[in-house]
This record gives structure tokens, C-alpha cells and sequence, in this order.
């Protein structure tokens, strides 16, 4: 099974059908293995028939007890052999779909890395999560077909061969069974298909407006539109589990043929093998063998039709992984150096200019405004944005990312040590560290761990609260130390005494260097140095804090509105506050 740090591979995106082929051999050996202890399994099953055959025409008809117990005792002995025959492939089979499910959560991991911020652009949230909770196990499914699927390919034929030399009419019936199953059974694989892309499609826009609400619920209900997205979702719900019912009818005709029409395929052989006894072109033995014979195929043909499910369904998650591995990042068209000193940074779509080595803040009625400023100015979005004399997108996009950092504050948490999620790539000394922690006022976070910075940290942060995570995220940002810092609401989920500690410490921590926060809280915007009033993503006023206090009256209501909020739910700061304290006292 590959590896957790083992390379997975170049996939063949060619196809869906080529890449469940790479899959196959990716790991060759154990699929040949598969195939093998699965022709191994169910062949030897067959074989049971016929030691029964001889127990009853060599043994028991004339009465030889000792003819008998041989046959019995070699029928006992298949029956041994044939259970750890099942108990390797399974678990060589189980060892099969693991390492395809984990490769290709590889190469789409790898693949979303490699997109970068292109990502969002490309393909919705919603999709990758489809991909990632749906497809992935469904491709790995659609494997086992490699391990009991060729073992019924191959006992089907064997059993055909066998009953070749008993009767050659029921050798035909045999023959011909399986081809007459397929084509009833067919057409419906090919529906499967085709309704399970349609479902695999509203999955996953259903999973990217769930994103949608889960980031942006709060702006909905203070713009009244929650209802109305509220009925958008409610609509798609419904259609998704419309398509469900689709997939569910087809796959329920699928798996009734394919435990009906093998036991009516039965019923046929069973029933000219005893025309054939009453005449006496066959023994009893071989008719009981006949009867075994044709059980025992009842097995490969449900295995044959169940993976003919399972293939259709692993083909089009296939093909949605396929896609989005085509995807390609957006060309880095920048080969012009960065200023060679730190330069003001301009936005002409919404008139922002900031300033080298001072602290400037965005402040707007609408956080997505001024975080699509902070968008351009970090070259996450296409723009006409300079920076110094030279336009942000002609600079090599390396050199971007090296001198100007942008801080989401739901930026993503990796599990590990707090000292290493907070690190990165860097190693940082523990004085670096501890500078960057108290600038960030998250000495209480490392004093609430068990272990300090040497206390584990699940993803994304699940054992801190809200606040706690904020403040990991900033002393992440501090860490790196960057030329350009674009930080968004860095402190929205902060109690106003911790607000004020951190802005305070930040203006210090930051000096000299450039520094741009977006915010409407009065306690961080009393700390910059200018403050940019936006209004429908453009500058509308600047100034000082104090400044455009007394000059813009749009700004005073913003920021009023802000303060009034802050007192009004002072007891809610409390509880956040509290439930802070609350969660590090239980992570302690």
C-alpha cells in the first residue's frame, strides 16, 4: 500500500477508464496477486461439485465406506482451502482499494496545491468536496472487480468446460446464459451512468451553496436575503434527491436482475439435467454435480453483474477526477523584477494606495468590498494593480508571494504541534516565536495547552475556539515576516479588551514595514496610520481615524454602528470571552 509520503505517480488522464487502469498498475504485483487468489477462490469452489459427484457414484451407490470417506475427506480438505483462499483475497482486495483511494486522494490534494489560488476560479468548493468524500471511495470500489471479478470470468468458463463433458446441452444453456443476462442487464448500466453523473453534479453544487451559506450567513441575515437563499436550497435539496431516486430506481433493477435472473438461470439447467437423468444420459452423481456445478456459478454471475454496477459508477467518478486533474493553473505571465525597495501599492479600481511602511485599514459597510481590494493588491485576482511603477501581474508571481503575504482570517489550520502550525515551512527561533505570539496577545493560548507550544493542534483548529484560532492565524502571518502584510478582519472574533491588545501590539510589531488590515472596529482603526472609507468597493473618504470622525458622516455612522454594536452586545463579548477561557480550560 503506497506510502503516506511516497510519490503516488503520474495518473493518465486520458480518460476515466484509463485512469482506473493506472490505478491497476500502479500496484501490479498485488493486483495480479488479487486476480490470482480470486481464480484460486472461486475455481476451487467449482471443484466441490465434482468430489461430490464421485462421493455418490463411487462410494455411496455401491456401498464403499472407504471410496467414500476418501471423496468426503478431499471434499472437507477443498472446503479448508478454499476459506483461506476467500480470507487472502479479501484481504489482499482491502489492501487493493486502500492504496487506490489513498492515491488518488494524492494526486487530488497535489493537484488542488498545484492550482493554488486558480482554484476557487476553476471549480467550485462543492466539487472538490465531491470528489473528495464521493468519488474517491467509489473509484476504490469499482477495483475489487480485478481480484473476484477475473476469478468469475475465469470459473465460468472452467464450469462451462466441466459440463462440457456431461452433457453438451447444458454446457450451451451455460454458454449462452451469461451473454443473455448482459444484454437484459446492459441498457440499464449504461442508464446508471447517465443518471449518476446528473447526480454527482447536483451533489456538488448542493455542497458549494452549503459553503456559501456557512461563509456568508451572517451578511445574508443582515441584508434580509436569508429566506430567499433559504428557498434556493430547498429547490436544489429537492433535486438532488430527485436525481437520488433516479440512481436508486436503476441501481435496484440492476441488483434484482442480478440476484433474479442467475436463480432463474438455475432453475432452467437444474431442470434439463433431470429430464436428462429420467432418461438416462446422466448418473444421479452428475446430476448433482450438474446442480452444484450451476450453484456454485450462481456466485461468479451476481459477482459479474454487482461489478458491471460498480464499474459504471467508478467510470464516472472517474471521469469527474480525470476533469479536474486537466485543470491547469493560471499562467504566471510576470518576468519583471519587483522594486528592488519597498513601494506604495495601488489599486485603480477602487483608488487604494498604500503607502510603504505604514498601517492602513479598509474599512466598508460590506467585508467582501474591502477583502476583494485586498484580493488585487495580493495578485489573487486579475487586476490593473501597480505596485511601485511596475503593474503587480508583470512581476514573476514567486516574487510576489515572497514580499507580500494576505492573512484570511479563516485561513486554513494543519494538524500538528502549535509550534510547527504556527512555523510553516519556516523555523523560526523560540524567541522569533515568542515575539509573534505576544504580538498577537496569545500568550493565554500557549499558557491554556497542556504542553505550550508543543501541544497538539487538530486541523483546522477543532480544539480551540473561535478566537483562539484567530490569533493562531496572526501569529502565523507575524511569523513569516513578511514586506507586504494584507491582513483580513483580523480580529472579528476577538472580545474588545483582547481587539484593543492586539491592535496596540501590532502597530509596534509591524513598524516600518507595510501593513494593511481591513476592519470597522473603532480599536483598530484608531491604531492606523490611514484609514480608506469605502462605498460600493470605492474609496469614498480618507484620512485619520479622528479625521474622518468629524468630516464624513457615512464613515462616523459605519464606525458608530460598529461601537453601538460592541456595547449592545457587550454581554455577547463576555461569553465569547468566557467560552475562550472555557475551551482552553479544557483543552489544559
Amino acid at each position: 500500500m503506497i506510502d503516506a509520503y511516497e510519490e503516488p505517480g503520474t495518473p493518465d488522464c486520458r480518460s476515466g477508464g484509463r485512469y482506473l487502469w493506472w490505478l491497476v498498475r500502479a500496484q501490479a504485483g498485488r493486483s495480479v496477486g488479487a486476480a490470482v487468489l480470486g481464480v484460486a477462490s472461486l475455481a476451487l469452489a467449482a471443484v466441490a461439485p465434482y468430489l461430490l459427484a464421485r462421493a455418490i457414484d463411487d462410494g455411496l451407490t455401491p456401498g464403499d465406506m472407504g471410496v467414500l470417506g476418501q471423496w468426503v475427506g478431499a471434499l472437507v480438505g477443498a472446503g479448508i482451502v478454499t476459506s483461506w483462499l476467500d480470507i487472502s483475497r479479501h484481504r489482499t482486495m482491502t489492501r487493493v482499494r486502500m492504496d487506490a483511494n489513498f492515491r488518488t486522494v494524492k494526486v487530488v490534494v497535489a493537484q488542488a496545491v498545484r492550482l493554488g489560488a486558480s482554484l476557487r476560479g476553476q471549480v467550485a468548493a462543492g466539487e472538490v468536496v465531491t470528489i473528495g468524500v464521493g468519488d474517491v471511495q467509489t473509484i476504490a470500489t469499482a477495483l475489487t472487480v480485478i481480484g473476484p471479478g477475473v476469478g468469475a470470468v475465469v470459473t465460468y468458463a472452467l464450469v462451462a468446460v466441466v459440463l462440457l463433458t456431461v452433457s453438451p446441452l447444458l454446457a450451451a444453456v451455460v454458454l449462452l446464459g451469461v451473454p443473455v443476462i448482459a444484454v437484459a442487464v446492459g441498457p440499464l448500466m449504461g442508464r446508471l451512468q447517465a443518471v449518476e453523473g446528473v447526480y454527482r453534479e447536483r451533489q456538488g453544487v448542493l455542497a458549494a451553496r452549503i459553503g456559501d451559506l456557512a461563509g456568508g450567513l451572517r451578511v445574508l441575515n443582515g441584508l434580509g436575503g436569508k429566506r430567499l437563499v433559504a428557498d434556493a436550497f430547498r429547490r436544489d435539496s429537492r433535486r438532488l434527491r430527485d436525481e437520488g431516486y433516479r440512481v436508486g430506481a436503476v441501481t435496484s433493477w440492476i441488483q434484482a436482475l442480478g440476484i433474479g435472473l442467475p436463480m432463474v438461470f438455475l432453475a432452467v439447467v437444474t431442470w434439463l439435467a433431470a429430464r436428462l437423468v429420467a432418461r438416462g444420459d446422466i448418473t444421479v452423481g452428475e446430476l448433482v454435480s450438474v446442480y452444484g456445478y450451476v450453484a456454485v456459478l450462481v456466485v461468479p454471475v451476481s459477482y459479474l453483474l454487482e461489478f458491471g454496477n460498480q464499474v459504471s459508477r467508478g467510470l464516472v467518478a472517474a471521469r469527474r477526477v480525470v476533469g479536474f486533474l486537466r485543470l491547469e493553473p493560471a499562467p504566471d505571465t510576470g518576468a519583471r523584477d519587483a522594486p528592488a525597495e519597498p513601494a506604495a501599492l495601488y489599486d485603480p479600481a477602487s483608488g487604494v494606495r498604500v503607502l510603504p511602511g505604514r498601517l492602513t485599514a479598509l474599512a466598508c459597510a460590506r467585508p467582501a468590498d474591502a477583502a476583494e481590494v485586498v484580493d488585487r493588491l495580493g495578485r489573487y485576482a486579475p487586476s490593473d494593480a501597480v505596485w511601485g511603477e511596475v503593474r503587480l501581474d508583470e512581476v514573476a508571481l514567486a516574487r510576489v508571494r515572497e514580499r507580500i503575504l494576505v492573512a484570511d482570517h479563516e485561513a486554513d489550520l494543519f494538524a500538528g504541534t502549535l509550534r510547527e502550525v504556527v512555523s510553516g515551512r519556516r523555523r523560526p527561533d523560540d524567541a522569533a516565536v515568542e515575539r509573534a505570539v505576544r504580538a498577537a496577545a496569545a500568550e493565554d493560548v500557549v499558557r491554556g495547552l497542556p504542553d505550550g507550544l508543543d501541544s497538539r493542534i487538530d486541523a483546522q483548529g477543532r480544539n480551540l475556539s473561535g478566537g483562539q484560532r484567530q490569533r493562531v492565524r496572526l501569529v502565523r502571518a507575524l511569523l513569516a515576516e513578511p514586506e507586504v502584510l494584507l491582513a483580513v478582519e483580523p480580529t472579528s472574533a476577538l472580545d474588545a479588551h483582547t481587539e484593543a491588545t492586539v491592535a496596540r501590539r501590532l502597530r509596534v510589531a509591524r513598524e516600518g514595514r507595510t501593513t494593511v488590515v481591513t476592519t470597522t472596529s473603532p480599536l483598530v482603526l484608531d491604531q492606523a496610520d490611514v484609514v480608506y472609507h469605502l462605498v460600493d468597493g470605492k474609496v469614498a473618504a480618507s484620512g485619520s481615524h479622528e479625521g474622518l470622525l468629524a468630516y464624513d458622516p457615512g464613515y462616523r455612522g459605519l464606525v458608530a454602528r460598529d461601537s453601538d454594536d460592541n456595547g449592545d452586545n457587550g454581554d455577547n463579548k463576555a461569553k465569547d470571552k468566557d467560552a475562550d477561557a472555557d475551551a482552553e480550560e479544557a483543552v489544559s
